[in-house]
C-alpha cells in the first residue's frame, strides 16, 4: 500500500539545529521514496513498509547521536508528494 508521511524532527539541546535534520533526511533517501522538504516538515511517499522501515532506522541511528523528537502523520489517502495527485 502506498502512503505519505509528513514528518518533523526537533533536535533538543543543540546549537546547530540544521545538522541533525539534514542527517535525518539523508538517512531517509533511497529505496524509491519520494521526499520533499519544506521549512517546517518533510513529506515522504512510498510503499508503507519502506516508509515505516526507513523512519525507524533513521530515528534509531539519529537518536544514538542526539536527543530528538519526531512527529509523524501518515496517511494512505493524501496527495502524492511530487504531483499532488491522489495515489
Amino acid at each position: 500500500m502506498k502512503v505519505q508521511a509528513e514528518i518533523s524532527l526537533y533536535p533538543l539541546r543543540q546549537k546547530d539545529l540544521s545538522k541533525p535534520i539534514t542527517e535525518f533526511v539523508e538517512l531517509l533517501e533511497g529505496d524509491n521514496l519520494k521526499i520533499k522538504t519544506g521549512p517546517m516538515s518533510t513529506f515522504i511517499s512510498g510503499q508503507s513498509h519502506t516508509v515505516f522501515n526507513k523512519l525507524n532506522k533513521a530515528f534509531e541511528k539519529l537518536a544514538q547521536k542526539y536527543d530528538i523528537v519526531l512527529t509523524a502523520r501518515i496517511s494512505n489517502a493524501c496527495p502524492d508528494v511530487e504531483n499532488n495527485k491522489q495515489s
